[in-house]
């Protein structure tokens, strides 16, 4: 069963911030004076949440993907006693067998965005390996608190794993993925899976996840006021999520933020990446470390001078490729395991 990690170690001195990658430097610069790190305040979520102007979410035509996907908006039931969610089901459309599946959690800090926002970069993936992708709409911090969004997650899982003959989907081959917040629910959810004997999870791919409350790690400190997602920011989503004054005291749970978990044993193979220049770093290199620690399969990448989200920001950069292209490769060798 997944305990809590309480025990800290005292603050260690950072040296000066890494430097962003030379194709990456002039973007992020100019975002930020646009959207500055610290830009999320416990005041101002409802206006985060507004519509960016230029930036659309994906309709249903461009996540067709030109008529190789079927996509539906669907209903299911919630949490017990809770309310129902919906999922966005993307299946394939000529797939003659089961398809394998990304189960997919948007991120968003806890407190922003939908069950669209990453969808694209998500079909990106599992597009050419014939993966239908099915992402989770969870409600939102603050509103909704701790465990709200996490067992949000959690009952859409056990729908997809339970339906998975009716979607024409491989229950033995579904992989839960997300970035950032939604990273971190991914990490949660898998957590919940197997101390529930819940669904089985075949792999997690973990992207730049949000997965320490604490926020008060080397990287935390010394990438405080760059790039676009702070360690202000990260406060922020943490406090709307478990509550103010809440986040690095001793008792918050495994399931809000995994790096809380004493036990990472017995989880499923797993895909870790991180900019070098960000926020996350560090609390994503240690729980990929404790993983092999305690005997876990896991690949890590952290890739120098990228900031968070430096892939979707800037998509066509060296260092923007190359992490797509490993994602794609873990991700091939993963289904590769169990092809039929």
């Amino acid at each position: 069963m997944t305990t809590h990690v309480t025990d800290r170690p005292s603050a260690q001195p950072v040296g000066p911030p890494p430097p962003f990658d030379p194709e990456l430097a002039p973007v992020v610069e100019s975002l930020a004076t646009l959207f500055p790190p610290d830009a999320y305040r416990p005041d101002n979520i409802a206006e985060m949440r507004k519509p960016v102007p230029g930036v659309e979410k994906p309709t249903d035509e461009v996540l067709s993907r030109g008529g190789a996907y079927s996509v539906e908006e669907r209903t299911v039931p919630g949490p017990d006693g809770e309310p129902d969610i919906s999922l966005l089901i993307c299946l394939p459309k000529h797939a003659a067998t089961p398809t394998p599946a990304m189960y997919h959690v948007h991120g968003g800090g806890m407190i922003v965005e939908d069950n669209r926002f990453g969808m694209v970069e998500m079909l990106d993936l599992a597009e050419p390996m014939g993966m239908a992708v099915v992402s989770v709409e969870y409600r939102l911090a603050p509103e909704t608190p701790h465990p709200g969004p996490v067992e949000d997650c959690y009952a859409g899982l056990v729908w997809v794993s339970d339906h998975a003959h009716e979607l024409n989907i491989d229950p033995d081959r579904i992989v839960i993925g997300g970035t950032s917040a939604g990273g971190g629910l991914a990490a949660a959810v898998t957590l919940m899976a197997r101390d529930r004997n819940g669904p089985a999870v075949l792999a997690q791919l973990l992207l730049s996840p949000m997965l320490d409350d604490r926020n008060d790690s080397p990287s935390a400190r010394q990438m405080r006021g760059l790039g676009i997602w702070d360690s202000s920011s990260n406060e922020t989503g943490w406090n709307a999520l478990l509550g103010a004054g809440v986040p690095g005291g001793p008792d918050v749970s495994p399931y809000a933020a995994p790096a809380r978990a004493t036990d990472l044993s017995g989880l499923p193979p797993t895909f870790v990446d991180v900019g070098s220049a960000e926020t996350f770093r560090d609390e994503d290199v240690a729980y990929a470390s404790r993983m092999w620690q305690a005997g876990g399969r896991v690949e890590l990448h952290v890739w120098p001078g990228g900031f968070h989200g430096f892939d979707v920001v800037v998509p066509h950069a060296v260092i923007s490729q190359d992490a797509i292209a490993a994602r794609a490769a873990w991700l091939r060798r993963q289904l590769g395991r169990t092809s039929r």
